[in-house]
């Protein structure tokens, strides 16, 4: 049994088919935003560097391999890991170089593959976290108050949605 590990840009195409896929784009400093590793790439030293000092990189990567190692030992089966980041040149290519490495320490059988190092950078645009957040449903439960003359207690909504909308009086879920 072997250990296939796979760099990727979401920016360019979809994950590849993998038994463990790591989403790099949120939690790991960038080097798209370093003028000097813009147009490096994670097989470069200086930008492997930068990315394994990120804190929780070297971490992630140790517990990516253990997990791996971990499958591969009790199926028997090929396992493949999966790491990506926006364009597949920086994050991606430094955590598959890192868990390679660590593999090959112990003597494990293992292969590696680059799918978009090679890809043109992409827009300044993409890299950057300002996509509005997905709204997501929050539970509430409302409450009718009633005066003894028939009135309905109502209050002035003090965030979005609906901000300044009148509405019934409410607890949100979890905030009791």
């Amino acid at each position: 049994m072997s250990i296939h590990i796979v760099s990727f840009g979401y920016g360019h195409s979809p994950a590849p088919t993998a038994d463990l896929v790591f989403d790099l784009r949120a939690l790991l400093r960038n080097p798209f935003h370093n003028p000097e590793l813009k147009h490096r790439t994670g097989l470069d030293q200086e930008v492997y560097d930068h990315v394994m000092t990120t804190p929780g990189a070297e971490r992630l990567a140790f517990n990516a391999v253990a997990t791996a190692r971990g499958l591969a030992e009790d199926t028997g089966a090929d396992v493949t890991i999966a790491w990506g980041c926006t364009g597949g040149r920086h994050r991606s290519v430094g955590l598959a170089r890192a868990s390679y490495e660590l593999l090959r320490e112990v003597g494990d059988e293992t292969t590696i593959e680059h799918r978009d190092v090679d890809q043109d950078l992409l827009p300044a645009g993409v890299h950057n976290r300002t996509e509005p957040e997905p709204e997501s449903i929050r539970y509430t439960a409302d409450v009718v108050v009633m005066t003894p003359d028939g009135d309905v207690l109502l209050i002035e909504r003090g965030w979005p949605p609906h901000e300044g909308a009148w509405a019934l009086t409410g607890v949100r879920a979890g905030s009791y």
